[in-house]
């Protein structure tokens, strides 16, 4: 299984390397060849631009497990794609950290499909889950590739309608892509299989852990062109996606519902945001068809990543408490569990068991 950058030995490697990601990657790209990282000696990782703990990290990488995922890999029939890779999302490729590899099985070539994702509540109402199966469908049948996260209620309607259609859909997983969850849709996760595509950033055999989940939205909203939301509440992981969409500059759309249905609030809320108020398919088509020319928002520099982050200063490069960074930096715990993800993904802290710490260099 040769990747077209690089064996697919050395990316997993990487992979497993705490602290070694896409940014330094690049960065180490202009100084050496990334297939030759694995045979530097310590000295030569630092002096092509290392901090110490990566260069530790990278000189004792456990082969043995490297050799044990890439025997998993093989026989589940799992396809990796390096950040490298010529196969890899465009789209995917321009957001803040974009993960390293993705691990995939399925038909690869809806990767480079336009897509329109469709996210909501768990527990959707008959006319809600009828309504993104509704639209699901349309939106396949009109080439579009339906794209949502394989949870129960309106993830599961939207990947249900795209079947029904074209049948294009990829379902962006919280788990590896050989793991059923939710397992009420082991049966939806092999008809995906069988026409669609499962994406994951996570490695085979991994389980469904609460924190996998926001870290599987920005993926969702960074494949797609945009994001349709249908019923969810106004704190629920949906609007996680709808952030991650903004960020990205990507196209909101929202279904309306009655004033009475707590569903509803994250929509309506979200149109007197600005984003765009749908009652067809063709609503959502008529903005993808100049999508990129114009914008209904706009984004603001994310400035969570900067070394003055008051969240990064709140973390010490001992064990602190999520309660203990809250106090320090005067942020609501959820705002600042928010932020603490975006610091994750960027290799700025490091979640542990009793809260996170700052990695070095940082």
């Amino acid at each position: 299984m040769e990747q077209s950058y690089g064996k697919l030995t050395h990316w997993l490697a990487f992979y497993l390397c705490k602290g070694l990601g896409v940014k330094t990657l690049l960065a180490l790209a202009e100084k050496v060849p990334l297939e030759n990282l694995v045979d530097l000696s310590y000295q030569q990782l630092l002096e092509s631009g290392l901090n110490q703990q990566v260069a530790t990290n990278l000189v004792a990488t456990d082969w043995q497990l490297v050799a044990h995922y890439e025997n998993l890999l093989f026989a589940s029939d799992i396809e990796v794609i390096s950040y490298f890779d010529s196969r890899y999302p465009p789209l995917l490729k321009q957001i803040a950290s974009a993960p390293l590899l993705l691990f995939c099985r399925g038909d690869l070539a809806l990767l480079a499909s336009p897509q329109i994702a469709i996210v909501g509540s768990r527990n959707a109402t008959p006319i809600g889950l009828e309504i993104a199966a509704q639209f699901a469908h349309q939106l396949s049948e009109a080439n579009l590739t339906v794209t949502s996260g394989m949870a129960l209620g309106i993830d599961g309607a939207a990947h249900k309608g795209a079947l029904a259609g074209a049948g294009n859909t990829i379902a962006v997983l919280g788990t590896g892509v050989d793991v059923y969850y939710p397992k009420r849709h082991k049966l939806l996760t092999d008809q995906v299989l069988n026409c669609g595509l499962l994406v994951s950033e996570f490695l085979p055999g991994t389980a469904a852990n609460a924190n996998n989940f926001p870290r599987r939205n920005r993926i969702i909203s960074g494949l797609s062109l945009g994001v349709l939301i249908v019923e969810a509440e106004i704190k629920s992981g949906s609007l996680i996606t709808v952030r991650y969409a903004l960020e990205q500059n990507k196209e909101v759309f929202a279904v309306p519902g009655s004033i009475k249905n707590p569903l509803s609030q994250a929509s309506h809320f979200l149109i007197k945001q600005g984003a765009k108020l749908v009652e067809n398919v063709s609503d959502i088509l008529e903005e993808v068809s100049f999508f990129g020319q114009n914008s209904l928002y706009n984004i603001d520099e994310p400035v969570e990543n900067k070394p003055e982050c008051d969240v990064l200063k709140s973390v010490g490069f001992e064990v602190t408490p999520v309660d203990v960074i809250a106090r320090r930096c005067q942020w609501s715990i959820e705002k600042v569990q928010t932020r603490l993800l975006d610091l994750e993904l960027d290799d700025k802290v490091e979640r542990v068991l009793d809260g996170y710490i700052k990695l070095g260099g940082n």
